[in-house]
């Protein structure tokens, strides 16, 4: 892999499982604006802002008569997403609750089992998933890793960018300071993550030049891998870039972790939708673009320390 501080919408790394993967469990539904807990289930009609919105008659009819986007999340992703006192809290909370207020709809948050959220958006669970989803071209097809078909794939309207970063243990007692320097150590990552492929082909390069390969650990969720670095199990975490930074700077204080050398391969998120949903993610582009040119956006971004992953323009589909 080659360093790089800059954004690149091309690139491909970074988070959530493989298409066609488990299906959400135990399930937690959270909603409102930003990190506002819902309890009405009222429609948009009912709340009266579905007139004054301006995009509101952009959306899809069974939407606007529901007043409510199902958003599919794994809130377990500090700054992105992630709960806190009950609610599901973020930068992307706080995108969806803006972009609701253009579209005179609130989105409803449901978070559960991050590996499942696009066969769960496909099987009509949600209208969309949004939980720092990296666009890539194979989820856009439906396709793993190998090239096989295994679902619909999905469309992206893209909001957000990121690249891969390597954590390690405050003081940086092994002195890794790239993905490169992992060869022969054990790392600890997500699974189903693209980051967690990252790892498997940086480890293949260690092979192929005669060195060890990474000793990869892989979590059900985030948590769980930073709590093995922080122990000294592993001798580095791989992550995105702003989770990465957003850990450094909030773990014990700023004692637990710090993150080495520059981000990697940034490539953005995106919002997926089911690619029969043209109406929406139009929709959806429209709006991201509607925050971004009326100062909204920046704001919510430097809210959360995530000014390094925006974005000029939304994209439909825009990884490479």
């Amino acid at each position: 892999m080659t360093a790089s501080s800059t954004r690149r919408t091309t690139a491909t790394r970074s988070r959530l499982a493989a298409v066609g993967s488990i299906a959400v469990a135990g399930a937690l539904i959270l909603t409102g604006c930003g990190d506002q807990t819902n309890d009405s289930g009222g429609s948009a009609n009912e709340t009266g802002k579905s007139s004054a919105a301006p995009l509101f008659d952009k959306l899809p009819k069974k939407i606007q008569d529901a007043g409510v986007i199902k958003a599919g999340t794994n809130a377990e992703y500090a700054p992105m997403e992630f709960q806190e006192g009950g609610k599901i809290v973020g930068v992307d909370p706080d995108i969806a609750a803006a972009l609701g207020e253009k579209l005179g709809v609130e989105f409803q948050f449901t978070s559960g089992s991050f590996d499942g959220l696009i066969t769960a958006l496909n099987s009509g669970r949600y209208d969309v998933a949004m939980s720092s989803i990296t666009d890539t071209p194979q989820r856009q097809e439906g396709l793993d890793d190998k090239g096989k078909k295994l679902g619909p794939g999905v469309d992206f309207v893209d909001y957000f960018t990121a690249g891969t970063a390597v954590y390690v243990q405050k003081g940086n007692p092994k002195k890794i300071n790239s993905i490169e320097d992992l060869c022969g150590q054990t790392a600890a990552v997500q699974r189903g993550t693209t980051y967690e492929k990252a790892l498997q082909t940086q480890s293949k390069a260690c092979t192929d030049d005669g060195k060890k390969k990474i000793n990869i650990e892989s979590f059900e969720n985030d948590t769980e891998a930073q709590t093995r670095v922080k122990s000294g199990g592993a001798v580095a975490g791989v992550n995105d870039y702003p989770v990465a930074v957003d850990l450094a700077r909030k773990s014990g204080g700023g004692n637990d972790f710090e993150v080495v050398g520059e981000q990697v391969d940034a490539g953005p998120f995106g919002i997926a939708v089911n690619k029969d949903n043209k109406e929406l993610t139009a929709a959806l582009e429209e709006a991201v673009n509607a925050i971004i040119e009326d100062g909204t956006y920046k704001k919510i971004l430097e809210k959360w320390g995530a000014e390094s992953g925006a974005i000029d323009k939304a994209a439909i589909n825009g990884g490479k």
